[in-house]
């Protein structure tokens, strides 16, 4: 649980400062960064790529996949 939290916050915060917004406040951020590793492990596991990769791969993969979530949030958004 502990280490879904760092890389929550990482790839929140990450995801913030790559798709130039002022966030969503700490926990929205962290709490994107999880749904991001959740969505991001979902999509390269789909494309083939195995869930093992130690700590940098994982973080990475947190970020696509909570840049992926804030995109489509923010469509979403604008829609509405």
């Amino acid at each position: 649980m502990l280490w879904w939290l760092l890389v929550g916050l990482i790839a929140g915060w990450a995801t913030g400062k790559i798709m130039k917004g002022s966030g969503y406040g700490f926990i929205a951020d962290i709490g994107l960064g999880i749904l991001g590793a959740f969505v991001g492990g979902f999509v390269m596991r789909f494309l083939g790529f195995g869930g093992s990769g130690g700590m940098i791969y994982t973080i990475l993969v947190a970020i696509g996949g909570a840049v992926l979530v804030v995109y489509i949030f923010r469509i979403v958004k604008r829609k509405g």
